[in-house]
Formats: C-alpha cells, sequence, structure tokens
C-alpha cells in the first residue's frame, strides 16, 4: 500500500524539487497589481524576473490561448484537433524547424538565454501551482519554444502565394482540408492603423500615437511590464510571447501594421528522380535536394505519420504548379528577429529606435514611431532581400538561374521610410507608403516595386481625408478619428447604383435606391440603408476584378473605381435585388436595421454564438469598407444574427509629454475565463469607442490597484 501511494505521489509531480525551489525563489522577486479591469502590472527585479511574471499572468488569464500559440508553431494542432489540421502542421514544420530553435537557444546570448528561461519557468511555475488546468497536449514548456514564433504578429508566416492546400495536394495529404493559412489572410484584409502626430500638428507641442491592429479578437491581451533594471513598457502582447509587440516606453511608442513588402519568393524547378533523390537543375548543374522525413501524429492515430519532403538551397518544396515543383525562400523565424523584437521594447529614443531597425530581422510588420522628443517616423518593412528591379518578383521565378537569388539586404535607409514629415501626420492603414503623409510622402518611383507592392485602400483614402482636415490635434481628436464611421467605399459604389437605376428603373426596387441614396455613408446602429448596402457589396465582392499591380498585389480603390464606372446596371441592379429577397426571405422584410443583425457576443473562450443569448448591437462593419475601426462579422451555422470575429482588439492613444499620457480599450475584457468580472467588461465601452485610462506609474498602480500578489 505505501508502495502504491508513493507511486501515486510520483506520477502527479510534472516537475523536479530543485526547478519548483527555483521558482519559488524568483516568485518571490516578482509583484502583479491587477487594476479594476484585469490589467496585469508586473514589477520585476530584474528583466528575467519581469519575464516569469508576464507569462505567468498571461496563463492566468487565458492558458488555453498561450499553449495553442505554441502547438500550433510546433506543428502539431493534429494532435489535438485530428486529421483536419495535418495540413496546417506540415505547413509549418516545412518552413518551422524544432530543431533549429533549439540549436538557437543554445547559441543564444546570456541576456537573452536568461529571458527564454523566465519564460518557460513562468508558465511551468502556473501549471505546477494550478494542477486542476489541463493542458491540451504540452505539460511542459521549453525555453527554445519561442525561438519557433520571433514576430508577434498574427500574420507573421511568408511562402509567397503558396497555400495549405498545395502542401497537401504534393505531399499526398487530404486536399479538402480547410487553409488556416487562407484565412489569417482574410484576416489581414480588414488590416490595421497606425497614426502619429507631429509637433506642428499636435495643441501641445508633443507628439502623439494611435495603436491599433485589426485582428482575430482576444489574440493579444493588455500588460504593463517592469523590472528595477530600467524596463517600463505597456502594450499589447501575443499570448505566450514574452514581448510588448505593440505598445509603448517612457521615451517611445512604436505600432505594427502588417506589411505586404516581398520577403517572401517563389521558384519553379527543373526536377529529376534519381532513384529516391530528386535533383534540381541550377546554373547548369544538376544538385540532389535535401530529404527530411516529417512525422506527424494526428488524434486517435498510434503511429505517426512518415512525410518524407523535399528542400533546395532556398528552401523547402511546397508545391506543384503545371506540373513543376516549387520551392519558396523566406525567412520566418530567426534569433535575430526574437533579440529584435525583445530590444525595441528597450529603446529609448529615435536614433536607438533605428539601430534596433538596422537589425533588419523583422520581415512581416510596417512601422509606426513617436516619441518623446516629438518625432514621429515610419518604415514599410524592414527585412528586404536585394533583388533584380526589373522582374515581378510576385510572380514564380525561374529556379535554374542562380542569377534569380538574394543579394543580401537592403540597408534600412534603402527602404521605403520617412521621419519628421512636413505635413506633421503619419498613417499607415495596411496600405500604400505612398500615401502615408500626404503631399509630403514616399515617391513611388524612387523605389523597386518589390518595396511596397501594396495597393490603396479604403480606409487609407479616408485616413487622407481626415488628417488634410485636421488641426491642432488633442489626443481626443485622435482617438476620434481613429473611430471615424465613415464607410468610403460605398462612395464610389452607390453613385454607379443611381446611375444604372436611372438607366433603367424597375419599380420594385425603388425604395431601396431611395434609401441608398439618402443614406450618409456612415455606420450606425439604426441604419437600414447600412444593412441593405453590406449586404450588396458583399453580393458585388466576388465579380470585382482584382487586377495584379505594383509587383503581385492588388489595389482596392482602383478595382472598385474601375468596377463602378464598367459595371453594367443590369450587374448592379440584379445584386441589389437578390438582396431584397434574400432578407425577405430571412426576416420577412428587407427593413432590418444593421444593429439588428451585427452583433458582439461572448459566450464562452471558443469560437461559437448564440441567437437566444445575450448578444449587443453593434455599429461598424469591416474595415474594408473604409470605416478606421474595423468589426468583420458573419453568420454562424446557420444564424440570423452577425457576430464580430476580428478587428479592433487592443487599441491605444499615447501622448508623449514630459509624463505619459494614455488611453487604452480592449476587445472584450482581459481575461478568457466565463467566470472572471474581466471576461465581458470593456464590450460597451469597446463599441463606443470609450478608452479607459492607463496607469502607467507605479505610484498610480498601487493606487488603483485591486488585487497585489506573487506568483
Amino acid at each position: 500500500m505505501k508502495k502504491l501511494l508513493l507511486l501515486l505521489l510520483v506520477s502527479t509531480s510534472l516537475f523536479a524539487t530543485p526547478e519548483i525551489a527555483r521558482w519559488k525563489a524568483q516568485a518571490k522577486r516578482v509583484t502583479i497589481y491587477r487594476d479594476s479591469f484585469g490589467v496585469p502590472h508586473i514589477y520585476g527585479k530584474s528583466d528575467a524576473d519581469a519575464v516569469f511574471g508576464m507569462l505567468y499572468a498571461q496563463c492566468e488569464d487565458d492558458f488555453s490561448r498561450v499553449e495553442r500559440n505554441y502547438i500550433e508553431k510546433l506543428g502539431r494542432l493534429a494532435e489535438v484537433e485530428g486529421e483536419k489540421q495535418i495540413a496546417n502542421d506540415l505547413y509549418l514544420r516545412l518552413i518551422i524547424d524544432p530543431e533549429e530553435a533549439k540549436a538557437d537557444f543554445h547559441k543564444s546570448p546570456t541576456w537573452l538565454k536568461k529571458l527564454l528561461i523566465a519564460y518557460a519557468d513562468g508558465i511551468n511555475y502556473y501549471l505546477h501551482n494550478h494542477p486542476e488546468v489541463k493542458p491540451a497536449l504540452l505539460t511542459h514548456f521549453e525555453p527554445w519554444y519561442p525561438l519557433l514564433w520571433t514576430d508577434g504578429s498574427i500574420g507573421a508566416i511568408s511562402t509567397g502565394d503558396v497555400t495549405e492546400k498545395e502542401v497537401a495536394e504534393f505531399y499526398g495529404l487530404n486536399s479538402s482540408i480547410a487553409s488556416n493559412r487562407d484565412l489569417v489572410q482574410d484576416e489581414d484584409l480588414t488590416g490595421s492603423n497606425g497614426f502619429a502626430v507631429g509637433k506642428s500638428l499636435s495643441k501641445s507641442g508633443n507628439a502623439l500615437l494611435y495603436i491599433n491592429p485589426h485582428v482575430t479578437f482576444y489574440f493579444r491581451p493588455e500588460i504593463h511590464v517592469n523590472s528595477e533594471t530600467g524596463m517600463n513598457v505597456y502594450g499589447a502582447v501575443t499570448w505566450g510571447q514574452f514581448f510588448v509587440y505593440q505598445g509603448f516606453n517612457e521615451y517611445g511608442g512604436w505600432m505594427h501594421t502588417s506589411s505586404q513588402v516581398d520577403v517572401a519568393d517563389m521558384y519553379q524547378e527543373k526536377v529529376e528522380m534519381r532513384g529516391a533523390i530528386p535533383y534540381y537543375l541550377l546554373d547548369g548543374q544538376w544538385r540532389p535536394m535535401r530529404v527530411k522525413k516529417i512525422n506527424l501524429r494526428v488524434k486517435g492515430e498510434l503511429m505517426p505519420r512518415e512525410i518524407t519532403t523535399y528542400f533546395t538551397h532556398r528552401g523547402a518544396v511546397m508545391a506543384q504548379r503545371n506540373g513543376q515543383w516549387i520551392s519558396v525562400r523566406s525567412y520566418n523565424r530567426s534569433l535575430k528577429s526574437l533579440e529584435q523584437s525583445w530590444l525595441r521594447t528597450k529603446t529609448t529614443g529615435l536614433e536607438s529606435y533605428k539601430r534596433i531597425m538596422a537589425m533588419r530581422a523583422n520581415t512581416s510588420n510596417n512601422t509606426v514611431y513617436a516619441d518623446n522628443k516629438g518625432n514621429i517616423a515610419y518604415w514599410h518593412g524592414n527585412f528586404v532581400p536585394i533583388r533584380d528591379p526589373r522582374k515581378d518578383w510576385g510572380l514564380v521565378q525561374d529556379g535554374t538561374k542562380s542569377a534569380n537569388d538574394w543579394k543580401g539586404l537592403h540597408p534600412v535607409e534603402q527602404i521605403v521610410h520617412i521621419i519628421n514629415p512636413k505635413t506633421a501626420w503619419i498613417q499607415n492603414c495596411n496600405s500604400t507608403p505612398f500615401t502615408v503623409s500626404g503631399s509630403a510622402s514616399p515617391i513611388r518611383a524612387n523605389y523597386p516595386a518589390y518595396m511596397a507592392p501594396d495597393g490603396e485602400n479604403f480606409r487609407d483614402k479616408n485616413a487622407v481625408r481626415l488628417f488634410r482636415n485636421a488641426k491642432s490635434m488633442e489626443l481626443g481628436d485622435l482617438m476620434r478619428l481613429g473611430y471615424d464611421r465613415h464607410l468610403a467605399a460605398f462612395d464610389v459604389l452607390i453613385p454607379s447604383l443611381r446611375k444604372a437605376y436611372a438607366k433603367n428603373p424597375l419599380p420594385e426596387l425603388k425604395e431601396l435606391v431611395d434609401s441608398l441614396g439618402a443614406w450618409d455613408r456612415n455606420a450606425q446602429e439604426n441604419s437600414i440603408a447600412q444593412h441593405v448596402a453590406i449586404r450588396w457589396a458583399n453580393q458585388l465582392l466576388p465579380t470585382i476584378p482584382k487586377i495584379r499591380a505594383f509587383g503581385g498585389e492588388t489595389d482596392p480603390v482602383i478595382n472598385f473605381t474601375q468596377f463602378a464606372l464598367n459595371a453594367t446596371s443590369v450587374q448592379l441592379l440584379t445584386a441589389l435585388a437578390q438582396v431584397k429577397t434574400n432578407m425577405e426571405a430571412q426576416f420577412g422584410t428587407w427593413k432590418i436595421t444593421w444593429g439588428a443583425v451585427n452583433r458582439f457576443q461572448r459566450i464562452s473562450n471558443r469560437i461559437e454564438f448564440d441567437d437566444a443569448k445575450p448578444s449587443i448591437p453593434v455599429a461598424f462593419t469591416s474595415s474594408a469598407w473604409g470605416q478606421m475601426p474595423s468589426y468583420t462579422s458573419k453568420p454562424y451555422k446557420g444564424s440570423n444574427k452577425w457576430y464580430g470575429v476580428n478587428g479592433n482588439s487592443f487599441v491605444a492613444a499615447v501622448e508623449f509629454g514630459p509624463k505619459i499620457k494614455a488611453y487604452s480599450l480592449l476587445a472584450g475584457g482581459q481575461s478568457g475565463d466565463v467566470s472572471s468580472p474581466h471576461f465581458f467588461d470593456q464590450a460597451e465601452m469597446y463599441k463606443q469607442g470609450n478608452f479607459k485610462n492607463v496607469l502607467f506609474y507605479k505610484n498610480d498602480v498601487k493606487k488603483a490597484a485591486i488585487h497585489v500578489y506573487h506568483p
């Protein structure tokens, strides 16, 4: 009996006694203050102590999201969710190698290795203290995990336009599996907003910064991290990462928007098989491909599936098009990238920030910057390979010629950027950098197309309009600009509809056309016209040509404008008639307000919705239609209501005076626990754009703290 009891005690202990003692000692050096919205303010003696507390607090708020991010980056989702994720797992294992991440950990500088160990210790100590939490897969976190995901972006993976479906088909997997990469790309279309205001446009003379990522709801929490070695940084952290991704310190702040700078290229290979080894032709010589066996485990299957994969000197073979193998050159994780992500949070001004940008390891982001000296700046991308500017790098390149390989990286001074523009404002809405500061913007002709293939979208047009009319801005003005509701795409579409109706007046559509014509094109909960317009535009969307331009990307403004000019009356009116028919079939009438259908609901920590349960109306819609805030919604499993799934997530507005003045918002709430008071406590504020005060200084944090504790 004693032996059995001892065995049970041993079997329930996942961690060794020495490491538990180490964690307890470190926990005493960390204090967490929770404010009235549940935001954790972490104070540690060293940076490593702060990271330890930071990850512990994240796990308290939503361990499941911390864990899932690493299950995905490890290429192990199929172990939890079954075969539907096997294509995603293989896709990631082709471009993110856990063995390379382990090797990078061992060669990390001492300061970074301490942070990586603290990252793992913070999570593992949480699991030790909370045996009631049952991980889906990862019962022990390793310090090399952050080297799998060295950028905090939701769209950090770049493989040209190769999809998971193509990977699955090439390697003989189930090609009907839906692509998670396609989902991320759809989310990127709704974009993010970053604004900066310089001295001469700011009423106080202080620089202002607006941080507004548009990502999947609850993808990032809000956090404040401090150490006695000089760190004081506030902002949004991607679940499970130990650096503030979008935020500010006492010297300056940074907002990242997703970049379309070409950082991954596809190559058509000439291949011949020699036994089991494929050879590829390069400069007239045949080279053997590297063959790598990847084992993928699937839930419910005893044995792993062994996939034989192939690599050229450029990277993995990921697709086959027109009978030709396609390899991909990319840069999706690196030790230097993780160093840059952390060191960014420790910068002390413009020159300091420029030195970190010179590391050139940030592949997925544009950067909008402001600081306490009044400087504002913008960089379009960061990691930009040197290539032949005469080629269209959005297309598949000839893999038989080494002349098509990358030729090093462009210095930061050569990439598209601007510092302290004469207009004293910067805006980027996941769009072209050539409108970023109005008349002071960089000039397209001065740069190769692959540096800025981004088109212009309607948020960009709206932001330029708003800043051109701005004078003597205060922080409140910037927040109101960030919540501007004008749906600029309908300035293009509706006039064309009215012309079409004038040519072909259909009595059954008169009331709808009149309603759309009278609408001010600003988002409102009680607008019937907005509801009709959005359904009509969605009906048209598949017919709007996506014309390639600027090295492979499309330009929504050009595409919509050309469509509106060239569309026939039949196209425009038939789509509207179909909307009327659909709405009457669904609701019994087309006269349904947008807010009656467009809802915000959070009933669990999963993506699930229920028409029968409480939800709140929201005026916003997708920022693809041109409004500044984003709220992408859609019906689920036959629901009549549409529910928000991505858009505005963490939002902050900052003034960099002698003291930081800042306000913030978070979609829904800080906690993923449905029983927490902070699960959905910011929902009404979020829909109205009513920001909360940011507690940045320790005296203010201590006065407002609701709960103070050591991990």
